[in-house]
């Protein structure tokens, strides 16, 4: 395992890295150079383009070389730092807090300077020219053409440029088209220094019909390629295609309003601010240049980053505050259901008999007196009571006169029993009940 890791490490120490989103960096001697970022503003006004880019690399080489088609012959200067820090702060992001009530993850408790020429150029040889040649700070900066990919490569190489052999390859399409080529070598102030951080922004300028961003040269990069790129036009603009890369993300768009110092200067004529942003995880699958065109509307959008918050209340979740809550109104709930349901059980079962047998008589609660209404309703009228007639007499019907007893009759001879007569069924008269007395007619006297 470590014979295998220290294999790693030293094939990437002596693998050349080419990471430049633009153009190809070609380190010196094999060593390892990198471009940690690329930041690039691009400025088109319909007949001219500028682009402003900055370096950020990192790596174990000394030297190191860029090279950069153009379209039109380039003119080539150091451009300001504190144009890419307006930038910055004209497109940052608009921060806003969201709050959400169930805990997500990470909740509880889910927690898991110019001026100094550079040597003179070597003569022409055929089918390379040499345009000029200049020291910009830390850059060595050649303009050239070229017509053969051949004699590119010869100047390169006996001027201190390493071309990988893929780059001669690469270069054939510029070649046809009859591009122009800045060579730019990257050289610090001190011999046997490594070239690390931030490098000064670079400004070139030349002439252009259409807006275009080379990217054909990013092909030959052994790692995956970003790209940033602000783009200062009269309208919004939008890549044409995707070029072997992820889908474009705009990530800022809109009018640029105010601005002081060099974005004023170098935004003049060309207000509308378009920022985009792709990702090239392949680069071998790069197939040419970002050409951009207008978008269809001038819609303006600005990226907005939430910061999810978990709703509290004095410190405690909502929903910790909720749940508890629930389970108390549930169990009140229960209690008082309970005991109702055990007041009608009692009340259905039968009640105990006396031992006589009857049911004892429930006592009937005494009624407290009500006191007297303050306002008392006035008293209604009475009516006088109804006359009462009285009965009429009942006459008791007449009382019959006793029977006389019947004369006796002589024995006769003995004849045999008869059977007794039947009782008649004539029915005896009812003796009528004595006369009740009248009611008395004679109305109470009143109290008091």
């Amino acid at each position: 395992m470590l014979l295998a890791l220290l294999a790693i490490q030293l094939g990437s120490l002596v693998a050349p890295a080419y990471a430049c989103g633009c153009g190809a960096l070609l380190p010196a001697d094999q060593r390892q150079v990198v471009v940690g970022r690329e930041v690039s503003v691009v400025r088109w006004d319909g007949a001219q383009e500028q682009i402003v880019m900055r370096l950020t690399v990192d790596g174990d080489a000394d030297r190191a070389a860029w090279i950069m088609p153009v379209p039109h012959r380039a003119t080539v200067g150091l451009g300001d730092p504190e144009l890419f820090d307006q930038l910055a702060a004209a497109t940052a992001p608009v921060h806003r807090t969201r709050q959400h009530f169930w805990p997500q993850d990470g909740d509880w408790p889910l927690t898991t300077g110019g001026g100094m020429a550079g040597p003179p150029p070597p003569g022409a040889r055929p089918g390379i020219g040499v345009i000029g040649r200049e020291r910009l700070g830390p850059f060595d900066v050649a303009r050239l053409t070229a017509t053969d990919p051949g004699a590119l490569d010869d100047w390169l190489r006996a001027n201190d440029f390493t071309l990988p052999g893929p780059l001669e390859t690469a270069l054939q399409p510029y070649v046809d088209r009859r591009w122009e080529y800045v060579a730019v070598r990257l050289t610090p102030e001190s011999t046997g220094t490594a070239l690390r951080g931030e490098l000064e922004p670079l400004h070139l300028t030349f002439a252009a019909d259409t807006l275009v961003y080379p990217m054909r040269l990013s092909r030959l990069a052994a790692i995956p390629q970003s790209l940033g790129l602000y783009v200062l036009a009269a309208h919004r603009m939008e890549p044409a295609s995707r070029i072997g890369g992820e889908r474009p993300r705009v990530t800022f768009a809109g009018p640029l309003g105010r601005a002081t110092g060099p974005l004023a200067e170098l935004a003049e004529g060309t207000p509308f601010l378009t920022a985009v942003a792709q990702e090239f995880p392949r680069p071998s699958e790069i197939s040419g240049d970002h050409e951009l065109r207008r978008a269809a509307t001038d819609t303006v959008y600005r990226q907005v980053i939430y910061e999810d918050r978990l709703l509290a209340l004095a410190g405690i979740p909502v929903w910790l505050l909720t749940v508890v809550g629930g389970l108390a109104v549930l169990n009140t709930v229960a209690v008082v259901l309970g005991v109702r349901w055990g007041r009608a059980r009692r009340a259905a079962l039968p009640r105990p008999r006396h031992a006589s047998g009857f049911l004892p008589t429930p006592a009937t609660p005494a009624v407290p007196p009500q006191p007297p209404s303050v306002r008392s309703a006035p008293p209604r009228p009475t009516r006088p009571p109804a006359p009462v007639t009285p009965p009429a007499p009942v006459i008791p019907p007449p009382v019959p006169a006793p029977a006389k007893a019947p004369a006796p009759v002589p024995a006769k001879p003995s004849v045999p029993p008869r059977t007794p007569p039947m009782p008649s069924a004539r029915p005896t008269p009812a003796v009528p009940p004595a006369p009740r007395a009248a009611p008395s007619a004679v109305p109470p006297a009143p109290n008091g």
